[in-house]
């Protein structure tokens, strides 16, 4: 794709040091407390006076760590239970009596879970599945319906939701450029490109086909070498990213690099991405000669597409559906 491009969103991005992101880029979120929860639903068997799930579930909640309790379930000689973790953090000491713990398994209350079926706890974000109760932990993890974390990779951000609401807490809270389109054509200057490693990243996010985009620009030590790199990831599950690719370019002084591939989605961190060398990669001196001049101060300019992929019926072969 050309720079040139009537379509494409062009802005000015510059690269700061650490100290000016802090300025910058630090996310209020001590004005807000609006950290995403999920519920989990609880159902009850039906039947006459019998136990609900409810209170079974209750029963084997540890009560140090309030997790749910998995074999071993430990007691003491009082009867009460807790968790294999907690045991060891507890001193061999009863949290509930006080008394020994000694070796005691509670082998009716594990019995008890085998039995159970408990719906997944992302059950009030969609999830309709129920699993029983030694199956569920694994679904859980795995489960498309769970949050996604904040895709912000210049701090320690412990935000999680869906994606509306990670959408809002970039614009709000992290300052992040928002643009519309699915093609882009962005500047990256530094005045000192010899600091590779005082330089940090930009992120942009694109809305096109109805989905979310996060175009990541930063710069690292690669081994000994100091690299730029570009990638893309995508604001949803890794099923859905492989319906989209996307490509970057850069170049300068008649040469060029481009890159194509699928974008990553966001459950996979960005250091994951980033150290899977999944994207476009530009050596520090390819990018001062791409910058031009006395090579003194990097201007690369970055510019790529992003387009779905559709099943063609008769051929069974994707075809590209570009954005217009």
């Amino acid at each position: 794709m050309e720079s040139g491009d009537s379509n494409s969103t062009v802005s000015s991005l510059i690269m700061m040091d650490d100290e000016d992101v802090h300025h910058h880029h630090n996310p209020h979120h001590n004005n807000h407390n609006h950290q995403y929860s999920s519920s989990i639903n609880k159902v009850h068997h039906s039947g006459g006076g019998g136990p609900t799930a409810t209170s079974v579930h209750e029963l084997l909640e540890c009560p140090v760590c309030t997790n749910s309790m998995y074999p071993p379930i430990h007691q003491c000689h009082n009867g009460h239970t807790l968790c294999s973790t907690c045991k060891t953090r507890v001193h061999n000491r009863c949290p509930t009596c006080r008394q020994e713990l000694g070796d005691i398994r509670c082998l009716a209350l594990e019995k008890i879970a085998e039995s159970l079926e408990l719906p997944c706890r992302y059950s009030s974000l969609g999830c309709p599945e129920i699993f029983p109760y030694y199956s569920k932990l694994k679904h859980e993890s795995l489960c498309n319906f769970r949050p996604y974390n904040c895709p912000y990779a210049g701090s320690d951000c412990s935000v999680v939701g869906d994606i509306p609401y990670l959408v809002a807490h970039l614009r709000d809270d992290h300052r992040v450029d928002m643009h519309s389109g699915c093609t882009f054509n962005h500047r990256y200057v530094k005045s000192n490109p010899m600091e590779v490693e005082n330089a940090t990243w930009m992120l942009t996010v694109f809305h096109c086909f109805g989905q979310y985009f996060c175009l990541h620009f930063e710069a690292f030590q690669l081994g000994t070498a100091p690299v730029y790199m570009a990638f893309l990831r995508f604001m949803g599950d890794e099923r859905d990213a492989r319906s989209y690719s996307y490509s970057l370019e850069v170049g300068g002084n008649g040469r060029k690099l481009t890159f194509e591939g699928s974008p990553r989605s966001i459950r996979d961190s960005h250091k994951k991405v980033r150290d899977s060398h999944d994207g476009l990669i530009v050596y520090r001196n390819m990018a001062l000669f791409f910058s031009g001049g006395d090579r003194k101060e990097l201007k690369l300019r970055v510019t790529g597409r992003i387009w779905k992929e559709q099943q063609n019926p008769e051929s069974g072969v994707c075809i590209p559906n570009l954005c217009s």
